[in-house]
């Protein structure tokens, strides 16, 4: 090859890459390179946003956040997806007082729910706009409401109650008695626990009953030895399943975590508990909850088409009659306001009526032909 050729060639590459030499290394030398490189820099690639939380998952934050029921977390979650889907799933920042409007009325023209199934969705938006989404909600105009109706509860003769109470059995019975005897609601009696049924002192506390109160009734005497024995019978389920491993009940709040091992004490396990375990939805453990309500439900309506009741009643009928019934027998109107725990004392003078003795105490003059 000729030395102009060499060249050109030489040139040609200089254009496209560096040219580096290759030299020989003997044994025993080292290599090194003359000029080590700078080490590449690339772009810097911003670290990933972390994702804000669904909707949804916000809600249920800010209920558990404030303790309230499971209940009120499942209403209030039912009501905003009813509330999206209404307006074609807009995003509720989107929308504000007009479309509220709009949605509570259909509530009322449309699907004709009651006056307090309407407040509860009402109730259900403005915890969303004013906790969640921080965009309180000014006067919502022009909304259709619902009527509130002024009904007399149904209330049960004594024996009607025996009757009822005769057609029960086993724990459902027992449940039956308590709603009676001591007035107490149907959530009252299965979230009751062990530690608050006081044989000695003849009294049961219900613990953050209705509005997170708690108070204070009376134990009947007629279900005190019955109920003796169905501890006795839920103490070896108790001690059988601490054996398996599988001991302990769902505890109020922070209560688990600053007690770990409360869970597992016989105190605080439900005195009316499930026959089979369940997991907490929150918790995620599996663990023996109360009784479902919808088994006392139906053995109290089985009951009462049993004893031939032509009258709507139900679980809630029985603490009616209770309050009744004491009012008849002459105790202060104010000592049947605590034993039911109402706030206010125009709630507990709706049982009343019945010591007008129909009609308002007037003799019917056809009583009189």
């Amino acid at each position: 090859m000729s030395e102009g050729t060499a060249s050109s060639n030489l040139e040609r590459h200089r254009g496209h890459r560096r040219f580096v030499p290759v030299r020989t290394i003997s044994r025993g030398e080292t290599a090194s390179l003359p000029h080590p490189l700078p080490p590449r820099v690339g772009p810097t690639v911003p670290a990933p946003e972390e994702r804000k939380p669904k909707l949804l998952d916000q809600v249920r934050a800010a209920i558990r956040t404030r303790h309230y029921s499971l209940r009120t977390e499942k209403a209030y979650i039912h009501w905003i997806k009813r509330f999206i889907f209404f307006h074609k799933k807009r995003h509720p920042l989107e929308m504000g007082e007009g479309e509220v409007g709009q949605f509570l009325s259909s509530l009322a023209t449309e699907a004709h729910v009651s006056a307090s199934t309407q407040n509860q969705a009402l109730n259900a938006l403005l915890f969303l706009y004013r906790e969640v989404l921080e965009k309180p909600l000014s006067y919502i105009n022009g909304v259709v409401r619902a009527k509130r109706p002024s009904r007399l509860p149904v209330v049960l003769t004594r024996p009607e109650v025996r009757a009822i109470l005769g057609a029960l059995s086993g724990p459902e019975w027992l449940m039956a008695m308590l709603l009676y005897g001591a007035g107490l609601r149907l959530m009252d009696c299965l979230r009751l626990r062990v530690q608050d049924i006081d044989f000695l002192s003849n009294q049961i506390v219900v613990r953050d009953g209705k509005g997170e109160k708690d108070r204070v009734t009376m134990l009947p005497a007629a279900v005190q030895e019955p109920l003796r024995r169905h501890l006795e019978e839920v103490k070896t389920q108790y001690q059988r399943d601490v054996e398996n491993g599988r001991g302990g009940a769902s505890l109020p709040h922070a209560l688990e975590r600053k007690y770990p091992n409360a869970a597992s004490e016989w105190g605080w396990q439900f005195a009316f508990p499930a026959a089979k375990l369940s997991t907490d939805p929150r918790s995620g453990k599996r663990r023996r909850h109360h009784l479902h309500e919808s088994v006392l439900q139906k053995a109290v309506k089985e009951a009462c088409r049993n004893a031939g009741l032509a009258k709507h009643a139900g679980c809630h009928t029985l603490r009616h009659s209770f309050a009744t019934h004491l009012l008849e027998d002459g105790y202060d109107i104010r000592t049947v306001q605590e034993l039911l725990g109402h706030n206010d004392v125009s709630t507990t003078m709706i049982y009343t009526h019945v010591l007008n003795r129909g009609g308002r105490g007037v003799c019917s003059p056809a009583d009189k032909l």
